[in-house]
């Protein structure tokens, strides 16, 4: 297992790390298995979509404001921040990427995403967990 950090620099942020997954898979020179990539944090969370465009992390950022905003009079929770774990469970705090020939499946426009919901914040953690195929 390997763990990144990330750095946000907004309250909700989407974060490329397809590149960092990539070499991590690169690096254990394996062919065929599979990566698992897991936040450390309720606050953040992880996501595969289209990193061509960045209209469309953008847009998927404002529905999500407009769906989950960050004041709601039901909300308890004392650190201000209930809607970030509300979008953290909705996104999920993992996701598993297939290795084929030694690179990541992914599709023409796809990438990994680190979803911050409760930023800015400093030094975000994510884990890599690389599988071997039998």
């Amino acid at each position: 297992m390997e763990e990144f950090h990330v750095d946000s620099q907004q309250r909700n942020q989407m974060i490329d790390i397809t590149s960092q997954v990539r070499e991590a898979v690169v690096q254990t020179g394996i062919r065929e298995g599979a990566v698992v990539v897991q936040s450390l944090h309720t606050t953040a969370a992880l996501t595969i979509n289209e990193n061509a465009d960045p209209d469309v992390p953008r847009d998927i950022l404002v529905k999500l404001e407009d769906v989950v905003p960050q004041c709601e009079r039901f909300y308890r929770h004392g650190e201000g921040n209930s809607d970030s774990h509300v979008k953290t469970s909705a996104f999920g705090p993992s996701l598993t990427v297939l290795i084929h020939e030694g690179d990541l499946v992914l599709g023409t426009w796809q990438g990994i995403f680190f979803c911050e919901f409760d930023g800015p914040r400093r030094g975000r953690r994510f884990a890599v967990q690389i599988l071997r195929a039998s």
